[in-house]
């Protein structure tokens, strides 16, 4: 009887002496959740998303990594599956136990995944444009609001004279909440309603011969007409091919795109769109040192020489760099810490100039408006002078003209400055 309980205590000796090591060895590594979908209409968008943070997480770790650890990257696949997405956060948050999430593409996506990082108290990096209208403690926008991409991109067609507008997007709330906020912009500026014609269409849309055929018969009025396109995912594809088809032309009706980049324009025979423009905040062809050391190490990193970049492609370098500074800052992976620390943390762009990120958890960005080239590359025709502040809440739509957020002073992203109280999250 000794005998065996000697050997029961060994073996539970052992056991845990296991587990101790086990223990120790998770603690060496910071992990860092990746949430983009690889599969599915989107992964045409969000693969290179991926692509982007296993280099930038390389390159950290060949610096030292972060706090004296190994950053590593978990990689899960919500393939274009909205509430896949949520499940994937609670297993990248409970299970996984990562520090930090950079993911999502699609406002769908991420308002999936805001309920679960709230609850959990996780981070979230988001590093596309979207419609604003949220301001979260546990979510930090790197990509553009409304006034950082689509309010300057239909000034810049108003100078053009544009008369007519056409306000094409993928049914989901990004698009229906931008273009509701360029609508009501659009009728302050003097637009009248029949004067704006808007359109949506499913995600993966692959029949566009009649929509495009009522754009060209919307722009035949006798008044200079745009495209302003919210459509996203590898709908692009065949809708540019239409447009191509019908002779649709940036000289007749020029289409401004808030969702095609050089990646999406890496599959399309471009020719046929020379002229047609994008808006964002960078543009692989911009002229800086930063940029050309970027694009040199994405192309060795991934093996291809002719591999492009893009605008979230920035958007996440700008996110890492802030949350590895703010983790030094801290000196701590712990979400309210880094939280804190992060706001007024500046890093380069890859344009040239420095972003910063704001008590509302927005950063600040140039705006660009580039036109497609026959190689397939954007080149930039306008650029604002400075920087522009990201905007939580539209100020061109009533009820949240009068909405703030302010993490730092108000500690709310959700401030009414009428009846000063704050709806929802607080600190």
């Amino acid at each position: 009887m000794k005998t065996l309980l000697k050997t029961l205590s060994s073996g539970v000796i052992a056991a845990t002496l296991a587990m101790s090591s086990i223990t120790v060895q998770a603690a060496d590594t910071i992990k860092v959740g990746i949430l983009h979908s690889l599969s599915g209409t989107m992964a045409i968008s969000e693969t290179t998303l991926k692509d982007t943070m296993l280099m930038l997480i390389e390159e950290q770790n060949k610096k030292g990594g972060l706090l004296g650890k190994k950053l590593e990257p978990v990689v899960v696949d919500p393939a274009s599956n909205w509430p896949l997405f949520a499940e994937k956060t609670r297993q990248l948050i409970q299970k996984d136990k990562v520090s930090a999430i950079f993911g999502c593409w699609t406002s769908v996506s991420r308002k999936s995944v805001l309920p679960v990082v709230e609850e959990l108290n996780g981070l979230l990096f988001y590093p596309v444009q979207y419609e604003g209208e949220e301001s979260s403690k546990n979510v930090f926008y790197t990509g553009a609001a409304p006034n950082q991409q689509a309010i300057p991109a239909v000034d810049y067609l108003m100078k053009l004279g544009t008369k007519r507008w056409v306000l094409a997007g993928t049914d989901y709330v990004y698009p229906r909440t931008t273009n509701k906020i360029l609508e009501s912009y659009l009728k302050a500026k003097g637009v009248k309603q029949e004067d704006i014609m808007i359109n949506y269409t499913p995600f993966g849309h692959s029949d566009w011969q009649g929509i495009v055929s009522d754009i060209k018969k919307f722009g035949s009025a006798g008044k200079k007409t745009a495209v302003v396109s919210t459509i996203n995912g590898d709908a692009n594809v065949p809708f540019y091919k239409e447009l191509g088809n019908q002779g649709v032309t940036a000289g007749k009706i020029p289409v401004v795109a808030f969702s095609v980049g050089e990646e999406e324009l890496s599959g399309i025979d471009t020719k046929p769109l020379v002229g047609h423009l994008a808006a964002w905040n960078y543009f692989m062809s911009e002229k800086s040192p930063a940029n050309a050391a970027f694009i040199k190490k994405w192309q060795a990193f991934t093996k291809n020489p002719k591999r492009v970049t893009n605008d979230p492609m920035e958007a996440h370098v700008i996110g890492f760099n802030m949350w590895v500074q703010a983790v030094e800052k801290a000196k701590s992976t712990d979400t309210d810490k880094v939280s804190a620390a992060i706001i007024g943390i500046k890093t380069p762009n890859l344009t040239g100039g420095i972003s910063e990120m704001l008590p509302n958890h927005h950063i600040t960005k140039p705006v660009l408006i580039g036109e497609i080239q026959g190689n397939g590359q954007i080149s930039t025709v306008w650029k604002t002078k400075g920087l522009v502040a990201g905007d939580a809440w539209s100020d061109f739509l009533p009820d949240s003209k009068i909405i703030t957020a302010d993490w730092v002073k108000l500690k709310c992203g959700n401030y009414n400055t009428v009846t000063k109280k704050c709806s929802g999250q607080v600190y």
